[in-house]
């Protein structure tokens, strides 16, 4: 009998773990995995610049994670207040409080600060994605890495405080490098949202030492073909000085993809 009774149990057992497998909340719709994601935004921005990539991840399963660097959006820090270590630490911080790997994605700036996270916790980066974003060598600073980029428009334009420890950009120039194939909404968005900021500049000239733990992260690119923010030439040259990226995406816009193209760019995430 009790040979019979397990005879019985065993497929209504394997049908139960089926069904539960079946609606496991750790798949997507396409039957993926779902991921957490870590975005950090760039220089003279926040983190709502992902606002409209955000609930498109979202909505397929995914966790999302964005935050203010700083001295940046909601946070008030004062420019000679914040440096580099300040961005990588608040951002290592946040990783280390989920339990599973994450997917770094760093936007412009941020690809300096993406990099020497990886270099401090390698083990929890599942993914680094560089989205028009600096990679720098190991003590490269992005001062430096700027100084190479003859298309942008930002370095000729910024404007400094008496004691250099800040910047900024003149409204017109802010939707042109930000924005210039967004919408009027967009455009209006990110004159209200730099008013009055200044971009802290210490964290321009750090300069992180990155060893095999950042060169054993796997890498992303994606490009953007009408670059004025980081030309698109130097994204190409520091793809092809790193040596490490995996795969290169482009995506035919500006500097701000969030903006521009959230759909196509939330594809290529979940495509990575």
């Amino acid at each position: 009998m009790k040979f019979l009774k397990s005879i019985t149990v065993a497929p209504i057992f394997i049908g139960f773990l089926f069904v539960i497998s079946s609606f496991s909340p750790l798949k997507l719709k396409n039957n993926k995995m779902k991921k957490t994601y870590v975005l950090v935004h760039g220089a003279f921005a926040g983190k709502y610049a992902w606002d409209q990539v955000k609930p498109l991840l979202e909505k397929d399963g995914n966790k999302v994670i964005t935050l203010d660097l700083p001295g940046h959006g909601d946070d008030h820090a004062e420019p000679k207040s914040v440096n580099f270590d300040s961005y990588v630490n608040a951002v290592v911080s946040l990783i280390n409080a989920e339990q599973t790997k994450v997917i770094l994605v760093g936007h412009s700036m941020a690809g300096v600060v993406i990099s020497a996270v990886a270099e401090k916790i390698p083990t929890k980066i599942e993914k680094l994605v560089y989205l028009s974003a600096y990679i720098p060598k190991s003590g490269q600073s992005l001062q430096e890495l700027a100084g190479m980029d003859a298309e942008s428009k930002i370095g000729p334009n910024l404007k400094f405080t008496p004691d250099y420890s800040g910047a900024y950009l003149e409204d017109n120039v802010t939707v042109s490098v930000f924005a210039g194939d967004c919408s009027d909404d967009i455009k209006k968005l990110v004159v209200e949202k730099g008013k009055g900021r200044l971009e802290p500049l210490a964290a321009f000239q750090a300069k992180p030492i990155l060893t095999e733990n950042f060169n054993g992260v796997e890498k992303y690119y994606i490009e953007t073909l009408k670059d004025i923010g980081v030309g698109t030439s130097l994204q190409k040259q520091m793809v092809a000085n790193n040596g490490t990226v995996k795969k290169v995406f482009s995506l035919d816009c500006g500097h701000s993809a969030y903006f521009a193209k959230p759909a196509e760019l939330v594809g290529i995430l979940e495509s990575i």
